[in-house]
């Protein structure tokens, strides 16, 4: 029962920090019988960052990340230091793809930032998305996670955060 409300308290995204240049925002988010507390990246900069050089995520934890518009898709590893798992998600909050990503190899003294990022695996939403999750490694297994599920998210808001 409290979960069923909590999904439909998504309205949880509070500002933290202290000034508008440290703003975090974050996110209760209802996924499976689990609640969640995200990071909510909306800019370029803060998506482009991501999970880049943590070197945990909570089993609670998270990121999720927001875009202007539905598209297709795909991430990649790279400075990552953790594995992480990956879910796309539509306009609607409909799961497209899931993904557990290993951790891949760092880049090399003698390999150029072009040489690196070419090959790094790509992770696709194989349909467009407009949102993507990242969480601990295990936890869509954990969560018994599927595409064409539905997580509860508070899309006119999220939509409106999107920069």
């Amino acid at each position: 029962m409290v979960i069923r409300f909590l999904a439909f308290l998504f309205l949880c995204c509070i500002p933290l920090g202290c000034g508008a240049q440290s703003q975090t925002l974050t996110a209760t988010i209802p996924i499976g019988n689990e609640i969640f507390y995200v990071t909510i990246v909306n800019t370029t900069q803060t998506r482009a960052q991501g999970l880049m050089h943590r070197t945990e995520i909570p089993k609670d934890g998270g990121m999720l990340f927001v875009f202007p518009d539905a598209i297709l898709r795909s991430f990649w590893m790279k400075n990552c230091l953790v594995p992480i798992d990956l879910i796309f998600l539509d306009s609607r909050g409909t799961i497209t793809a899931t993904h557990a990503m290993p951790i891949e190899e760092p880049k090399k003294e003698d390999e150029s930032e072009w040489e690196y990022d070419n090959r790094l695996s790509h992770y696709w939403s194989n349909s467009p998305a407009r949102f993507a999750i990242e969480l601990q490694s295990g936890s869509i297994k954990r969560l018994g996670l599927e595409v064409n599920e539905r997580i509860a998210l508070d899309v006119p808001h999220l939509r409106s955060l999107a920069r």
